[in-house]
């Protein structure tokens, strides 16, 4: 896990793919299913399991610029 800081916003990335964070609306997660391991990676980044509202991955990727 990685966490990337752009202004207020935090995104956390597992591997090399942004999939969580925390904005001016609160934490966030990614509709999008991946792996197990990533989604423990959110889940331990969020501190619990159904923590942050569901984004789609493509307003995650628009955070960080386009896609991963």
């Amino acid at each position: 896990m990685t966490e990337l800081v752009i202004g207020h916003t935090r995104i956390m990335f597992s591997y090399s793919t942004p999939v969580a964070g925390q904005d001016d609306k609160g934490l966030f997660r990614t509709a999008q299913h991946y792996s197990s391991t990533t989604s423990r990676h959110i889940n331990k980044y969020l501190e619990g399991k159904n923590v942050g509202r569901v984004v789609p991955q493509s307003y995650i990727d628009g955070l960080v610029g386009g896609s991963a």
